[in-house]
């Protein structure tokens, strides 16, 4: 059984977010299995794929070391790569049926690939007790959708973070009654070729920082399209010594992502499913 590491939403290796794909299978392996396997990788995402009927549409379910998760944006991207590039099956957009619907990445025109996503705008809420404390920081805004969105200063605030990941997940999964993950974001500095920078901490998903996540900009692209006027928004996830960029357009109930990947590694496993 092959796998293949894919660094996504990066133009270049030991850049964005890694990933492992498996290649597609016939039918679901035991939940524990895949499971073990991903908390083997100990990557953010393990990626698992069945195949279907349709030769372009497959099954796609997604793990991080310590739970299934019902959306994944980076190991989505990394899929549709392994499909589309690395097995050469002729494809020029996959689509997966996932536990959020539908989920269809196709190649760009100007390059890399793009991902049709559910919208997932916030609601504005009080900051809750708790969270400058755990931040370390005065939030200026929190919003609350499936994650805790808040709002700081400026870029350097949200680079500079070191947040206290357990009182943080306290906070959070208090606050949205979720798995206590936040999403950090402020609007970059003049000058950068980005429009918004940000950051995603995730204890609830097992990792305390996650270095380029789909799913955070799900909410944050309606949020920042209507804050700047317009509904194209390019953003900077500035996982520390790593960071990862997506070019995001929020369409009504929709928001497409775009970027590029990289495989770092293709391996044999030695283990059956």
């Amino acid at each position: 059984m092959r796998q293949w590491t894919v660094d996504a939403f990066a133009a270049a290796a030991f850049r964005g977010n890694p990933a492992c794909v498996l290649e597609p299978m016939d039918e679901w392996p035991a939940d524990a299995w895949m499971q073990a396997l991903a908390s083997e990788n100990n990557q953010a995402e393990t990626a698992f794929l069945m195949r279907t009927e349709n030769p372009a549409r497959f099954g796609l379910r997604w793990f991080t070391p310590a739970l299934e998760v019902p959306l994944c944006g980076h190991a989505t991207l990394a899929s549709g790569h392994v499909l589309m590039s690395e097995l050469d099956l002729g494809l020029q957009e996959v689509i997966f049926e996932t536990r959020s619907g539908p989920l269809v990445v196709r190649r760009a025109p100007e390059g890399g690939y793009e991902m049709d996503f559910p919208a997932q705008p916030p609601s504005r809420i009080e900051i809750p007790d708790g969270l400058p404390e755990a931040l370390g920081v005065q939030p200026q805004e929190v919003w609350a959708g499936p994650y805790l969105v808040v709002l700081l200063k400026d870029e350097a605030e949200v680079r500079a973070l070191s947040p206290d990941i357990p009182a943080l997940h306290r906070v959070s999964a208090a606050t949205t009654l979720g798995r206590g993950n936040v999403g950090v974001a402020a609007i970059a500095e003049a000058g950068k070729p980005y429009d918004v920078v940000d950051r995603f901490f995730a204890p609830g998903s097992g990792i305390d920082e996650d270095p380029a996540t789909g799913s955070l900009h799900c909410i944050l692209s309606p949020f920042f399209a209507q804050k700047l006027g317009r509904p194209r928004v390019r953003f900077h996830q500035a996982y520390p010594g790593r960071g990862g960029d997506l070019d995001c357009e929020h369409r009504g109930d929709r928001v497409v992502l775009r970027g590029g990947a990289v495989t770092f590694a293709d391996a044999r496993l030695r283990v059956a499913a």
